[in-house]
């Protein structure tokens, strides 16, 4: 499958990735989107990712722009650097995916692209352009500012605390470790890996589950903190090792901000309804989208996704200081905020507090996406079959939403979620329940049928 270009930018297999197309994006966007005061370039620590970057520095430069290099950093230090600095960026990394794929994220001086903005990139590609010759790049260190950041806000919050830091090859992992040390935090680096591991923050793999409850145990630890590949998204685990799901921290970063309208996708579970926020807008998944409800609300807003990527849309107070606005999906916010509202407390109990929804994620991988969309097109237009389907998972329908992909609701409250993914060969599915065990054992019944079925479409 060529390229895709959509909510999370562009993505592919290194091999197509090549330099002529991935020039071509950095022109076209380049010549559709505002560009301010230049281009900032930052890539994650994939092997393919530093000469992506030259790729994407040199095409900025030729496009006339003043280009910044930033090195490897977490995407949310670079849009903060980019957008103090009045400038666009682009950011070279495949987020979760895995190493033999990468992309694009772009970003105007305002934060993250929008879907017009999108749509102009697309048409822009392949045009004629003069070539011109932008300054000598430059090099700035955008991680001290993104540390200083919550160093203001948070203080030394974290004192007291043993925490565990799953390094893996997450970008962000030593300036993570000096951040929690600075906010007063004892850190234990666990798991670094020299070659690129695809963490998943809402698919969390059994293995990698195993070694959280394990680490949990053997190393005494408050919580066990990481981030996905470039940064955007936080893994959280409790005293005991058990995942934190990034809709729960997502609320929980809510309350603690004082905030007064929720934005989140579909995919979230419920439980921010039952909070008492003002208005709690549920939108399409995709970070554009969370952002244009965000918009639309104005005020004291916040927005956050299930994958825990928390946006922050009006200036907040930390426990020790301000905290400015960031349109664009962070990881570092969501868990200090849980560390900090749990208050020397376990942080177990802070999430037993909260309404009982929870939910449960995971995808079905090299799933064409014409038979995903097959799949669940079916599911959606064949009320018989769709009946069907959840009579074998023990649920009864009580309604449909159609916002993104297909959103059932079951009579006895759990809510099953099927989207085909919009920039990988993969079946996203969405559960939510009453109880976690709930979730967890109706994701695994469903993805077993779902399954079936593929293999039954492909054959």
């Amino acid at each position: 499958m060529p390229p895709q270009f959509g909510t999370s930018g562009l993505r592919g297999l290194v091999t197509d990735l090549t330099p002529a197309l991935v020039s071509d994006y950095v022109t076209a966007f380049a010549a559709s989107c505002p560009m301010g005061n230049g281009l900032f370039v930052a890539h994650d620590l994939r092997q393919s990712s530093p000469a992506l970057a030259a790729v994407v520095a040199q095409a900025g430069q030729a496009a006339g722009l003043a280009v910044t290099r930033c090195g490897p950093v977490p995407t949310p230090a670079l849009a903060l650097a980019a957008m103090q600095a009045g400038a666009a960026a682009v950011m070279v990394t495949g987020s979760h995916i895995p190493a033999d794929r990468n992309g694009l994220k772009f970003y105007t001086p305002a934060g993250e692209i929008t879907k017009d903005q999108e749509a102009a990139i697309l048409t822009g590609l392949g045009a004629s352009r003069r070539v011109l010759s932008g300054p000598q790049p430059q090099f700035m260190d955008v991680g001290q500012g993104y540390c200083a950041r919550y160093i203001a806000a948070f203080g030394t919050s974290l004192s007291g605390l043993r925490l565990g830091l799953y390094a893996h090859s997450a970008v962000g992992r030593d300036l993570m470790a000096a951040l929690l040390t600075e906010l007063g935090a004892e850190v234990v680096t666990l798991g670094h890996s020299a070659d690129f591991v695809p963490v998943d923050t809402e698919a969390v793999d059994p293995q990698t589950k195993a070694r959280l409850a394990n680490w949990a145990r053997d190393h005494d630890l408050a919580a066990i903190l990481s981030t996905d590949g470039d940064g955007d998204r936080p893994l959280m685990a409790d005293e005991a090792g058990q995942i934190i799901p990034g809709d729960i921290m997502g609320q929980i970063t809510a309350a603690f901000l004082a905030a007064q309208h929720l934005v989140t996708p579909v995919s979230s579970n419920s439980g921010a309804d039952r909070l008492g926020f003002a208005r709690v807008l549920r939108t399409r998944i995709g970070s554009p989208h969370v952002i244009a409800g965000m918009q639309a609300l104005g005020g004291a807003v916040v927005g956050y996704e299930a994958n825990g990527g928390f946006l922050l849309g009006f200036d907040a107070q930390g426990p020790k200081g301000p905290l400015a606005a960031l349109m664009t999906r962070d990881a570092m916010l969501p868990i200090l905020a849980v560390l900090a509202a749990s208050k020397g407390a376990p942080v177990s109990q802070l999430v037993a507090a909260q309404p009982a929804r929870f939910t449960a994620a995971d995808r079905l991988c090299a799933v064409p996406t014409d038979i995903s969309a097959a799949l669940v097109g079916w599911l959606t237009q064949d009320a018989p079959a769709r009946a069907t389907f959840l009579a074998a998972l023990g649920l009864v329908e009580a309604g449909v939403d159609l916002t993104d992909g297909l959103r059932i609701a079951c009579a006895d409250g759990r809510c099953l979620h099927l989207r085909p993914s919009g920039n990988a060969p993969e079946l996203r599915c969405y559960v939510e329940a009453e109880t976690q065990h709930a979730a967890a054992m109706t994701l695994q019944a469903g993805l077993a049928l779902l399954r079936q079925r593929i293999d039954a479409l492909v054959r």
